[in-house]
């Protein structure tokens, strides 16, 4: 297992909160990170500027990430807060947040023409990642099909920072013009099989190449280098849109949803298993 306060610097990086260590109860669970990382991706692409969250409360959606939250504090106006002092700190156990016992090297690993299926659909391994899991098991109803290999897995996909701001860039690339901005439903709209969706939702891929092209990235204190930090989930086949490209998949978030329909359509469609982690 990597170094315990790289991992919290890890989470602090995906979710935009200062995540800190605690022996007693966690105060969000695996599922609450992937939840929160989607949410306010989501929510900033709808043009707000901030997310409510149960037991947290009121979530800045400001970018802080332009800030190393990591390295000596830029000079501060008089009066004005430190990037870090918005942050929600949260306080996670490791020993309840994280499962040991199915951590993952793939840092030496290349799969080369080898296929591997989870849900009967190809799965891209994280070759040269090291992945840390969660604890999932037995957190959910209806057993553990959904995180197995057979038929009845759910395939698995990755997110990473802005993959629902930039994918919709991504997903016409090839009609546009070199640093052409479309708009983003515009783009994402385009790209799917079936457009009375409009784009709106949350993306992800099931290619670690095409998340890590998006990851977020951090330098941390344990070690001084800089990691790129990838959330690797499964996806429930049925709440997934298909697009265009093979590498993108969409959780489509209809019109209207209050905000408890939104954060129950993501919980019912994307469940976390591991955080992966790269130095550069």
């Amino acid at each position: 297992m990597p170094d315990t306060q790289l991992l919290l610097e890890a989470l602090s990086c995906l979710s935009g909160c200062n995540v800190e260590q605690t022996n007693g109860v966690s105060q969000l669970t695996a599922q609450d990170f992937v939840n929160i990382v989607a949410l306010k991706e989501f929510y900033k692409k709808e043009g707000f500027k901030e997310l409510e969250y149960p037991s947290l409360g009121t979530l800045s959606l400001s970018d802080l990430d332009d800030h190393d939250m990591y390295s000596s504090p830029l000079a501060l106006e008089a009066g004005r807060p430190s990037p870090q002092s918005l942050r929600t700190t949260v306080k996670v156990n490791p020993d309840d947040f994280f499962h040991t016992q199915f951590d993952y090297d793939f840092t030496n690993v290349k799969d080369g023409d080898k296929t591997f299926l989870r849900g009967s659909e190809r799965y891209s391994r994280p070759c040269g990642w090291s992945r840390s899991a969660l604890r999932v098991v037995q957190r959910y109803d209806g057993g553990e099909g959904w995180l197995g290999t057979g038929h009845s897995a759910w395939p698995v996909c990755y997110h990473g920072h802005t993959m629902d701001g930039s994918l919709g860039v991504i997903l016409t690339a090839g009609q546009l013009e070199p640093n052409a901005e479309p708009g983003f439903l515009d783009a994402a709209a385009a790209s799917l099989v079936t457009g009375e969706t409009r784009g709106r939702g949350v993306y992800s891929t099931p290619d670690v190449k095409t998340a890590e092209k998006h990851c977020k990235r951090f330098k941390s204190k344990v070690d001084g280098k800089t990691y790129k930090v990838i959330l690797q989930n499964r996806i429930n086949p049925e709440k997934r849109q298909t697009c265009q490209r093979e590498d993108v998949w969409l959780v489509y978030v209809p019109e209207g949803s209050t905000d408890v329909q939104t954060r129950a359509i993501v919980q019912e469609s994307i469940r976390p298993y591991g955080m992966l982690l790269k130095p550069e």
